[in-house]
């Protein structure tokens, strides 16, 4: 999909933190080989009839959900028909000729992104070759992984931010295991055969925390002999009645900002009480703000507020030769309140004795054994863990490596005057 194809070089890159050794390459050519196995509508792939479902799996009856089929022949031939509550679309390419008919005025971003990794699983993959940042050669059993980190800076100040590509590779076969961008994201799955190549089919997304969604391919074989009715178009539908989707900087969103009043930011119960936050907002061809979903934060409490108050934002409709169209933007924020009525901070030790599923950390090879690892945590009332952060400075890896399983702790609630009630924890684990 063309609004991610400027997802890395329109940010300004300050670096990566992979470490490197006579094994690294470059990640443009990890993949670029993870795409030549997997992506099934590469030139010269087999013709393929395709039908997933889409379903939030943990709220089935959400408005998250939808249905996909494909007939596929090439790239200039495919017929593709998405269906979900809110939005429905049949699109087919027949050359130069294109036939798209819509049912709803806005393509939900969490949909397209879906279906984006379906059949455009690196959607980026040509901006790669424009990064420096080498990795580790996947290698070993499939169960390994290598992953390919890079930070980028968003906003401008005094609101600037830092948000994260994270590229992972699962070892065997250098497969595609998962992509985290802040326009596009999903985790790969179920690997199976399919003419030559090996094809995920489970993909897997969480924009927020609570809310996993997930796509799962139902049907998948060998197109033969097709209908060419399937493909046939009488006249192409004019650019004015598609649904154009981009990605663009944040000022130039703001450059059409109708009504944006300032944030007002509440008191919170505990964290910074200055900073900045970003999300990734998403606005229809009206100027109307349909998603916001959090990216990174100073104080995570501050995200809900915020996205309900931009959630009434109006821009000036986004224009591209006339032809309103869908803009996409991380949006980043500074935000100034106060603490009221502080959430406690639980120590290792009493945060491990409330716990109830304690899962420990696979640190990277070669960490230097003894070495502590602390995070702290936010956890819910009914004992989730809502986010997790690094005010203790711990490097990047050792802390991405407890980040990936504290979101798999669970709590007994934390009573207060005998009801539940918000904690945080500083959760300490040790390079063994």
């Amino acid at each position: 999909m063309k609004c991610f194809s400027i997802a890395i070089v329109g940010f300004a890159l300050v670096g990566d933190l992979m470490a490197s050794d006579a094994r690294a390459i470059p990640l443009a050519e990890v993949a670029q080989h993870a795409v030549e196995q997997a992506k099934l509508t590469l030139p010269g792939s087999s013709p393929f009839h395709l039908k997933a479902t889409i379903v939030e799996t943990t709220n089935p009856d959400s408005a998250y959900r939808g249905e996909i089929e494909e007939y596929w022949v090439s790239p200039e031939k495919w017929r593709r028909t998405i269906s979900s509550p809110g939005f429905s679309q049949s699109l087919i390419v027949n050359g130069d000729q294109l036939s798209e008919q819509d049912k709803g005025d806005y393509f939900p971003w969490w949909l397209n992104d879906l279906v984006t990794a379906i059949f455009d699983p690196l959607p980026m993959i040509d901006s790669l070759s424009k990064v420096s940042t080498s990795m580790q050669k996947p290698s070993g059993s499939e169960h390994s992984n290598s992953c390919a980190r890079i930070q980028v800076k968003v906003g401008t100040p005094p609101a600037e931010n830092s948000a994260f590509l994270i590229f992972c590779f699962e070892g065997s076969r250098g497969l595609l295991e998962s992509v985290v961008t802040p326009g596009y994201e999903s985790e790969f799955k179920n690997y199976r055969e399919f003419k030559n190549k090996r094809v995920a089919r489970r993909f897997v997304i969480d924009p927020e925390p609570g809310t996993t969604i997930e796509a799962k391919i139902t049907d998948l074989e060998e197109l033969r002999g097709p209908d060419e009715g399937l493909f046939a178009i009488l006249q192409s539908t004019p650019p004015a009645e598609r649904i154009g989707r981009f990605s663009v900087p944040e000022a130039t969103v703001r450059s059409l900002a109708a009504y944006t009043p300032d944030i007002i930011w509440p008191p919170v119960r505990s964290g910074n009480t200055s900073g900045v936050l970003s999300m990734y907002i998403s606005v229809d061809r009206a100027g109307r703000v349909r998603e916001a979903w959090p990216l990174n934060s100073d104080n995570a409490g501050l995200e809900d507020p915020a996205r309900e108050q931009v959630m009434k934002w109006q821009f000036k409709p986004a224009l591209v030769h006339g032809v309103p169209i869908q803009t996409e933007t991380v949006l980043t924020l500074a935000f100034n309140t106060k603490i009221v009525d502080s959430i406690p901070i639980l120590s290792n030790e009493e945060a491990r004795k409330q716990a109830t599923n304690i899962v420990e950390p696979v640190f990277p090879p070669g960490s230097a054994k003894g070495t502590e690892v602390k995070v702290r945590v936010s956890v819910n009332l009914d004992g989730t863990v809502n986010s997790a952060g690094n005010p203790y400075n711990v490097p990047t890896p050792l802390f991405m490596a407890a980040y990936g399983v504290v979101h798999q702790w669970h709590f007994r609630p934390y009573l207060r005057d005998g009801k539940p009630d918000l904690f945080s924890a500083d959760i300490t684990f040790r390079v063994p």
